[in-house]
């Protein structure tokens, strides 16, 4: 029985939710799977994914295929590093604590790089809101400066009137 690692479609129509899952080769894109592995949420940005990495790096090492997708979100949390840094312990390359310092080396340096993708993204939106407000208030000065002088305008005139009888 062929194993996939696969994304099984959920959420509504414009708002996918996807369950990252092991599933039967032949069953159906969102039919029954073996193994729920996490959640991916495309919707927010960055992409918001929850997985559980030891129990992905157990079912590729029991011979499971990724799909190209799947497979790019394994690689972004660090799945398909630990299967090769669990390879090399198997060989002898390097002990089982060396393996996981270096995994929680790169895992940091990747949380930090979202946190700054994240902080940029708040900023720009800071930004934009920033130059919109100062656009509003603009066009609402002009709008009084426009609308000033008329209110003037017909003072002066009613005081004109009064003063002449």
């Amino acid at each position: 029985m062929p194993v996939k690692i696969r994304l099984q479609r959920h959420g509504k129509k414009g708002k996918p939710f996807y369950w990252i899952v092991a599933a039967d080769a032949r069953s159906k894109r969102d039919g029954k799977y073996l193994d729920k592995i996490g959640t991916y949420n495309p919707n927010t940005n960055p992409a918001t994914i929850n997985l559980d990495v030891d129990g992905a790096v157990k079912w590729l090492e029991n011979g499971a295929q990724p799909t190209d997708t799947a497979r790019a979100i394994l690689g972004y949390k660090g799945v398909m590093l630990k299967k090769h840094l669990k390879g090399g312990v198997k060989k002898g390359a390097f002990t089982e604590e060396q393996m996981e310092e270096k995994f929680n080396a790169w895992l940091s340096e990747k949380e930090a790089k979202i946190s700054a993708k994240a902080g940029g993204l708040q900023k720009d939106a800071d930004e934009a809101a920033a130059k919109a407000f100062a656009a509003e208030k603009a066009v609402n000065e002009a709008r009084i400066a426009a609308n000033a002088p008329v209110v003037e305008a017909t003072e002066e005139s009613a005081d004109a009137s009064s003063e002449e009888e």
